[in-house]
């Protein structure tokens, strides 16, 4: 039987809500809103509540912290991917290999994909991933290279590449 737990962790872009499936991070999220409706949304995905045990995401945390400290290029983690699935699955595969520093629009991400012509449904995988940070959705930008949304804060992802563009110099 697998065991759901939950831990937060305070970034500088909100608090991550770190979600487990036994030893796998199952979901990343940060967070701007109550924490109570971030562990109901969770909980409603996962078809569980899930136990809080901040001891969980100890590893993450270390990783989360080295990362926002320009130390830690990419992570190293094992995820369960059970939120994704189909394209959505492919296209944050897809992203996964966009490099640090660097970004690829959602066209390029399509068609690393494999469907060319799926941008809009690259930006719903984007939108809805289960690993914000982890899979650097941050990375991919609209065609005319302006940045986009990020959940609703832009500045978010603004931060995020200004950090990985100042970390790489």
């Amino acid at each position: 039987m697998t065991r759901y737990t939950t831990a937060w962790h305070p970034t500088p872009v909100g608090d991550a809500l770190l979600a487990f499936a036994d030893d796998d991070l199952v979901a990343l999220r940060l967070e701007h809103d109550e924490r109570s409706h971030a562990i109901e949304s969770l909980a409603r995905l996962l078809q569980v509540v899930p136990d809080h045990d901040d001891r969980a995401g100890a590893l993450v945390a270390t990783q989360l912290d080295e990362y926002f400290a320009g130390e830690r290029r990419a992570f190293d983690l094992r995820l369960d991917w059970r939120l994704a699935r189909g394209f959505t699955l492919q296209a944050l595969t897809a992203v996964t290999d966009i490099p640090y520093g660097e970004t690829a629009s959602y066209g390029e991400v399509a068609a690393l994909a494999g469907k060319p012509r799926a941008a809009r449904a690259v930006g719903t995988a984007c939108r809805t991933t289960p690993f914000s940070l982890v899979v650097p959705v941050h990375r991919v930008v609209r065609s005319d290279g302006s940045i986009g949304e990020y959940g609703g804060h832009p500045e978010v992802k603004e931060y995020l590449l200004d950090l990985e563009r100042t970390a790489g110099e």
